[in-house]
Parts: C-alpha cells; sequence; structure tokens
C-alpha cells in the first residue's frame, strides 16, 4: 500500500442476529477515527451491489447455513487479503448451528409445515436452499483472525481492528503500511 492510502474494508453478514455488526457500531465516537484510516467498501450500510476485489480486511458475522452463505464466503475469501471470523456464530457455528441436531429438512417442515395455519409450504423462492450443516467459517475457507464472543465487545473489535491497522497482527498478509 501507498503512505496515506486507506485500508479497504468489508463487513459481512452471513446467518446470525446482527449483534457482531451492532458491536461493531458500539465502539462510537471510536468509528470516526477507524474512518481516518479505512474505506468501508462493502457491508450491510454500503450500497454496493457486489462483492468488490483487492479488500484488505472483511469482517465476516454468521454461520455458513445455507447455499447462498457458502457461495458468499468463498466469494469473500478470494477477494480478501485477510479474513476476521467475528462473533460465535462465525468461529464456532453457535445457535444457528443448533439445527444440525435435527436436520436441515426437519426444521423446514417444523417451522412451516406443521405451525403453519394458512397455505402450509416451504417457501423455495425466498429462502436459500440450506446445507445439511450449519458450518463455521474456518470448516469453508482459511480464517487469518478469530474474535469470538457472542457478540465480542466493542473494545475488543476496535482492539483488533487497530492492531491490524498498526502492523500487531501475528499473521503476516495482515500488516498493512
Amino acid at each position: 500500500m501507498t503512505a496515506g492510502a486507506k485500508i479497504r474494508m468489508a463487513t459481512v453478514w452471513l446467518d446470525g442476529c446482527s449483534g457482531c455488526h451492532m458491536s461493531l457500531l458500539d465502539t462510537d465516537e471510536r468509528l470516526i477515527a477507524l474512518a481516518q484510516q479505512v474505506d468501508i467498501v462493502w457491508g450491510p450500510l454500503v450500497d454496493a451491489k457486489e462483492f468488490p476485489e483487492g479488500v484488505d480486511v472483511t469482517l465476516v458475522e454468521g454461520a455458513v447455513s445455507s447455499e447462498d452463505d457458502l457461495e458468499r464466503i468463498r466469494l469473500v475469501r478470494a477477494r480478501t487479503k485477510t479474513l476476521i471470523s467475528l462473533g460465535d456464530c462465525a468461529v464456532t457455528g453457535n445457535v444457528p448451528a443448533l439445527r444440525n441436531k435435527f436436520g436441515a429438512e426437519a426444521v423446514l417442515r417444523r417451522a412451516y409445515l406443521e405451525n403453519h395455519t394458512i397455505d402450509a409450504r416451504v417457501p423455495r423462492e425466498i429462502i436459500p436452499p440450506l446445507l445439511p450443516r450449519v458450518r463455521p467459517i474456518h470448516e469453508l475457507v482459511p480464517v487469518d483472525v478469530f474474535v469470538p464472543g457472542c457478540p465480542p465487545s466493542a473494545d475488543l473489535i476496535f482492539s483488533v481492528l487497530i492492531d491490524l491497522l498498526q502492523g500487531r497482527a501475528s499473521n503476516p498478509a495482515a500488516k498493512f503500511g
């Protein structure tokens, strides 16, 4: 990177509750300090239609539970230098992985057939096809940094980001400047 260039950062939300993104926002005024060093190029609040190439850091929240999630995480990994698994769903599968005990079809039957009184059917147009098992990100693509917590605290997220930005990461790919 050239001196003075900003880090290209993205955030991704897979199968989770958005609590990790809320913790990122809870860094409050420290977001201003981050904004001086990073350009957010993708995320829930960015109007980009396609995940960009050449992303320096991506924070990924949530587990991989659908074919769409799997396609997205593979694309994100291919276009990201440093991938951060953010929160317990991304790190371990956490709450979304509770369905693994029952299987995807049983969960869909329970939600859309057994507990529905009008037009009982499993929607196929709105819900992406579910994978047989919910999996944490690192089981499917290489992860550079793990940030546990449900959700991780704003202080922890900020500390990880500042360490990366200041070259204090243990992963050489995570050093910028």
